[in-house]
């Protein structure tokens, strides 16, 4: 994959508009794509929610011991992530991280709370499946309301 590449007629771009926590231990967020359509995604740690939300705020000083390692290993293997896709299979939510550099990697069947900590990390786009993307209801958010990060 080239990072000038067009992105697949099958998924749109989304930005983290919503991140919080629906409780000690469970994170949620609202990713919204240019067309105001939305992907909620729930059943991730409120570990991840945190490096998320960091990383939303530029605070990549330390990262945690994971991504440093993943960071290390890209450095050193001339390999940049480029994009990230959500897709569901079997009912659970999955990513795809695309890589170029010295040779174009794709990483297949990743857990999407952490391709989309990655993603925020780097800054690069991620990307949803357009058929998991659902109109916005401006009723429903008023009632459901989230702490914004």
């Amino acid at each position: 994959m080239k990072i000038d590449e067009k992105p697949d007629e099958d998924y749109e771009e989304v930005k983290i508009e919503q991140l919080g926590l629906l409780d000690s231990m469970t994170g949620i967020m609202i990713l919204r794509s240019s067309t105001g359509k939305q992907f909620h995604i729930t059943a991730f740690s409120a570990e991840i929610a945190g490096f998320i939300a960091n990383f939303m705020e530029e605070k990549r000083e330390i990262p945690p011991t994971i991504y440093g390692m993943f960071e290390q290993m890209c450095e050193e293997n001339g390999l940049l992530l480029v994009r990230v896709k959500i897709y569901e299979s079997g009912g659970i939510f999955r990513a795809n991280l695309y890589f170029t550099g010295k040779k174009e990697m794709i990483l297949r069947n990743y857990r999407s709370s952490d391709a989309i900590a990655l993603a925020t990390f780097y800054n690069v786009p991620i990307l949803v499946r357009k058929n998991l993307l659902k109109e916005h209801d401006a009723n429903e958010s008023k009632n459901n309301s989230m702490p914004v990060k």
